[in-house]
């Protein structure tokens, strides 16, 4: 005859315990794993303001380098590029006419606006357009992009 097994609480209760341990450390693991997937946000940047007169600008600032370009909206006056080339760039600011999405004839503030920025095309507020001229290259001293998050103000001139 077969004698029953006889199983201590203790060990009962020492195996639920290991199942549960194991568990919590493949959940663990797989949350860690989870989250080193996520995609990081850009290495580098070159954020900053655009002025005219002192008056904040509307448009594109673009940089233009290593056979690279990037380019960021400026809204309310206020600029960030991600991931620009690294090195000596030539900056251009292109106003509404050559902005992003911009139709020909540029943006306008719709009829009845207020200026608050909200429905003015490219954050424009009480922003002003950048003359032509900036939107060639030489027309602004060369900048050079180092990596990392960087600050670069611009100030135009009529």
């Amino acid at each position: 005859m077969n004698s029953p097994t006889i199983v201590s609480a203790d060990r009962l209760v020492s195996k639920r315990l290991a199942g549960r341990l194991l568990s919590l450390l493949v959940l663990s693991a797989a949350i860690v794993f989870a989250a080193g997937c996520g995609k990081a946000g850009p290495k580098n940047t070159v954020s900053g303001k655009v002025t005219l007169n002192g008056s904040p600008v509307m448009g594109d600032v673009v940089f233009v380098g290593g056979g690279k370009e990037a380019k960021g909206p400026i809204l309310n006056g206020e600029y960030t590029i991600n991931d620009p080339p690294i090195g000596e760039v030539d900056v251009l600011v292109k106003g509404l006419e050559g902005a992003a999405g911009a139709p020909a004839g540029g943006l306008k503030p719709p009829p009845g606006s207020k200026g608050d920025g909200l429905l003015d095309g490219a954050g424009a507020g009480s922003a002003v357009p950048a003359p032509a001229k900036y939107s060639q290259p030489g027309s602004l001293p060369k900048f050079t992009v180092k990596g990392g998050k960087q600050t670069h103000d611009i100030d135009l001139k009529p």
